[in-house]
């Protein structure tokens, strides 16, 4: 099968085409055909190495967080599944691989794919909804009439959050810029700040949860907008220590975590909040209940632009740029 590799960690690599054998199918796998794929900047870091430590992949890798597709064979032990479903995932960690024609997915991390969506369309919610999902309704419990503060909007988390917090009934406060005013009131947030002329930190205040994906000041100034007892969860780290036992991470990993991310805990602790770190794992399930709200109308994919499978690099290389409006996929077939 034709797939993008991964040869060496660097940044900016290019990612090299190639022609490579098909995935093996395990007894609890399900083999899809790729029709599209996701683009997340989380595919980037990989490449650069910067997720080295927490995910040492063997190399060459082919990289891809986000597949729609259909299912050509099944394992084994598989019962949910069979040739022909339309179906959509985020792989699991160390079996990732998008940017290709085939790829083996665990039953447990499938779904059925949304019927109102194409296949462009469903390869942009996995990764975004999953985290949007895990951090809001898992992590905070977000609740009907609290207060959530997401940062970026706009961008590919920020879109699918927005719609999710005003699904559950919460007040959305959310930054972005001028441009993207009307693309995120349209999804339901209701206080809207421009990052570029406006300081949040001077606007919001009492908020029960912070959805936080910025660097350190923003960190910071999350902290301070937060009403004793709520909770802020990053997707942008700093990692924290329940992250690292919960990936096996080894001591010597676990101990630069607690290092990494004292600081802010302690600051957290200081003012009576709650921290946590959140890297999004792979769920069937909670993807299922994604794809109800999808067809019963609450939430929409916000879809910036689908590349060809030849530009996959060119792709990346957008969304490295961080202008995307919601998602960037690639079609593979």
């Amino acid at each position: 099968m034709n797939a993008f590799l991964l040869d060496r960690y660097g940044k900016q690599r290019v990612l090299r085409r190639a022609e490579v054998p098909s995935p093996m199918l395990g007894e609890d796998e399900v083999m899809v055909q790729v029709h599209a794929a996701g683009v997340n900047l989380l595919d980037s870091k990989i490449r650069d190495g910067e997720f080295k430590l927490i995910l040492p992949y063997h190399l060459p890798l082919v990289l891809g967080h986000d597949v729609a597709g259909v299912v050509v064979e099944v394992g084994s032990r598989v019962r949910q599944f069979k040739p022909g479903d339309e179906v959509y995932a985020r792989p699991d960690d160390f079996r990732i691989g998008t940017f290709a024609e085939y790829i083996a997915v665990k039953e447990a991390s499938l779904a059925i794919k949304p019927k109102a969506l194409s296949m462009e369309e469903a390869a942009s919610i996995p990764l975004v909804g999953l985290t949007a999902w895990q951090a809001l309704i898992e992590k905070a419990n977000l609740k009907k009439g609290q207060k959530v503060f997401i940062q970026a909007g706009s961008g590919g988390v920020g879109t699918f959050a927005i719609q999710l917090a005003k699904h559950v009934g919460a007040t959305v406060a959310t930054t972005t810029s001028s441009a993207n005013t009307d693309l995120v009131r349209g999804l339901g947030a209701d206080v809207v700040i421009d990052y570029k002329s406006d300081d949040f930190e001077k606007v919001l205040q009492g908020y029960d949860v912070v959805l936080h994906s910025q660097d350190a000041t923003a960190l910071e100034k999350s902290l301070r907008v937060l009403k004793p007892g709520g909770t802020l969860i990053s997707i942008s780290g700093p990692p924290d220590p329940t992250f690292a036992r919960g990936i096996g991470a080894p001591w010597f990993v676990r101990s630069a975590v607690r290092l990494l991310s004292y600081g802010v805990r302690k600051r957290a602790i200081g003012r009576d909040l709650k921290y946590s770190f959140l890297f999004m794992k792979a769920s069937g399930h909670q993807l299922s209940e994604i794809t109800s709200l999808i067809d019963g109308g609450a939430i929409r994919p916000v879809l910036d632009r689908v590349f060809s499978f030849d530009s996959t690099n060119e792709a990346m290389a957008y969304v490295e740029k961080g202008r995307a409006k919601g998602k960037v996929v690639v079609r593979v077939r």
